[in-house]
C-alpha cells in the first residue's frame, strides 16, 4: 500500500492530491527535516519568570498628511528638489514667474533708490506750495471777508476834547475791512481838532479800531486881539477868551509864540518844578538871551538863557528856602556856579 505525501504549505494547509483531469507535473520535492522537542524542555514560548515585563507602547506608525501646496509653491519645489531632472512644461512656467517677479521687485528697488532725492524735493515743493496757498487764502479772508469790517471806533486819552466828536469824525471808515482802513483819511479827519497833539490807531480784530489820542497841554497864555490865548509848547492856541486863565503864567515875549523869546521862556518854564511853577506870574523874554521870571510876591528871578535850565532850577529852589519871597526882590541866577540875591 502506497500513501500519498502531503507537503507543507505557507499557509499551514495541506495540499490536496490533484484532481483527475489535471496533468501531473514533475515536482522536486523537499523534505523538511522536523524538529522533535523532548518532552521535558519547555515551551519556546514560554517567558521566564525573572525576566522583567515589557510594558512597551504599542503605537501605530502616523502617516505624513499631505500639505495642500499652490501652483508657485510646487513649481519652486519641483524646482529646487529636482535641479537635474528634465524640464516639464509646468516647471519652466513656474521658473518664469519666478523670474518676473525677482525681475520687478528689482527694478521697484531701483527706481525707489534713484528717485528717493526727487520724490524729496517734490514733497518740499508741495509743502511749500500748500503754506503759500494756505496764507494767500488767509490774506484775501483777512482783507475782503465781511468778518473783519469795521464795527467799532474806540477813543482814549480825550480830556478837553469830547471823545464823541472825534469818534463821529471817523463814521466814514465804518464798514471798510480793517486791513483797507484809509489812513490818510483819518489822519486828515483828526487833524482838525487843534487840542491833539498826536495819535496812535490800534486794529483790534475782528471789527474795532482804537484811537488812542495825546492831548496838548497848556503851558501859559499870551495876550491876543481877543483877550488872552492858552497855547501850548508848540504855541498852539488851545482855547480863547477875555480874562487871563488861571494857574497859567503870562508869557510875554517879543515876536509873540512864534519868536525866538517864546520858545526860550517856554524851555524855562518846563524846567521849573511843580512848586515854582505854581507861583510863577509873569515870563519875559525880550530875546533868547534874557529870560526873566516874576513871582507871585512880585520878587525877581534873572535867568539869562535857557542853557543849563535845571541845574539853575535847583539852585532857585534852594535861594527860595534860604530866602524865602519877601525877603529879597531879586535872585539872579543867571550865573548859577554865583547866584546872586538882591
Amino acid at each position: 500500500m502506497t500513501e500519498p505525501i502531503v507537503l507543507p504549505t505557507a499557509a499551514g494547509t495541506s495540499a490536496s492530491a490533484p484532481a483527475a483531469g489535471d496533468r501531473p507535473q514533475a515536482r522536486k520535492a523537499t523534505k523538511t527535516p522536523q524538529q522533535t522537542t523532548p518532552t521535558n524542555a519547555p515551551p519556546t514560548n514560554a517567558t521566564p519568570t525573572n525576566a522583567p515585563p515589557t510594558n512597551a507602547p504599542n503605537t501605530k506608525a502616523r502617516k505624513p498628511r499631505a500639505r495642500k501646496t499652490t501652483a508657485r509653491q510646487s513649481d519652486a519645489q519641483e524646482t529646487a528638489e529636482a535641479p537635474d531632472a528634465p524640464l516639464t512644461a509646468r516647471a519652466a512656467r513656474g521658473r518664469l514667474r519666478a523670474a518676473r517677479r525677482a525681475r520687478k521687485q528689482y527694478e521697484r528697488s531701483e527706481v525707489r533708490r534713484f528717485t528717493s532725492r526727487s520724490r524729496h524735493r517734490r514733497n518740499l515743493w508741495i509743502a511749500a506750495a500748500g503754506a503759500v496757498v494756505a496764507l494767500v487764502a488767509f490774506v484775501l479772508v483777512g482783507v475782503f471777508s465781511p468778518l473783519m469790517a469795521l464795527r467799532t471806533i474806540e477813543i482814549t486819552g480825550t480830556n478837553r476834547i469830547p471823545a464823541a466828536d472825534v469818534a463821529q469824525a471817523l463814521d466814514g471808515q465804518l464798514g471798510t475791512p480793517l486791513p483797507l482802513l484809509d489812513l490818510t483819511e483819518v489822519k486828515k479827519q483828526l487833524s482838525e481838532f487843534s487840542l491833539i497833539r498826536s495819535y496812535v490807531t490800534e486794529s483790534r480784530p475782528p471789527d474795532t479800531l482804537v484811537v488812542r489820542i495825546v492831548e496838548r497841554e497848556p503851558v501859559g497864555a499870551i495876550t491876543s486881539t481877543a483877550g488872552f490865548d492858552l497855547v501850548d509848547a508848540a504855541g498852539v492856541v488851545i482855547q480863547s477868551g477875555p480874562d487871563r486863565p488861571e494857574g497859567y503864567p503870562r508869557i510875554d515875549s517879543a515876536g509873540g509864540a512864534s519868536g525866538a523869546g517864546f520858545q526860550a521862556a517856554i524851555a524855562v518854564v518846563g524846567a521849573l518844578p511843580e512848586g515854582i511853577r505854581g507861583q510863577l506870574d509873569t515870563v519875559t523874554a525880550a530875546t533868547k538871551d534874557d529870560v526873566a521870571l516874576t513871582l507871585g510876591g512880585g520878587a525877581r528871578v534873572v535867568w539869562g538863557n535857557a542853557e543849563r535850565s535845571e541845574y539853575k532850577a535847583v539852585v532857585l529852589a534852594a535861594l527860595l528856602v534860604s530866602h524865602p519871597v519877601g525877603s529879597v526882590t531879586e535872585y539872579d541866577v543867571s550865573s548859577p556856579d554865583s547866584a546872586v540875591v538882591r
